[in-house]
């Protein structure tokens, strides 16, 4: 029974060591994703590009909004009625 703790303590310290590395996957937290400019747009600007909107998903309490125009793509949050981000998805 006096394992059980030795144990416990190992399986938590390598946990902490994978978190660590998966953590170089993405952007790191606290930093904003950097972006080429050319890569984000607002809804309107892509509708009055052609894109048309083919799904919207609520998430939380913004809505994600999918556009396509031809082979292009597009992802936005809603922030309001008036803000949106688009950022491409190929």
């Amino acid at each position: 029974m006096q394992r059980l703790p030795l144990v416990v303590a190992m399986l938590l310290s390598a946990s902490g060591v994978s978190a660590q590395e998966a953590d170089t996957l993405g952007t790191p937290l606290g930093h904003k994703e950097v972006t080429p400019p050319a890569q984000q747009s607002s809804m309107g600007e892509l509708l009055s590009k052609g894109y048309q909107i083919k799904a919207a998903v609520p998430n939380g309490s913004k809505f994600v909004v999918f556009m396509q125009k031809d082979q292009s793509a597009y992802a936005c949050e809603m922030q309001s009625l008036t803000a949106s981000r688009c950022g491409t998805l190929n």
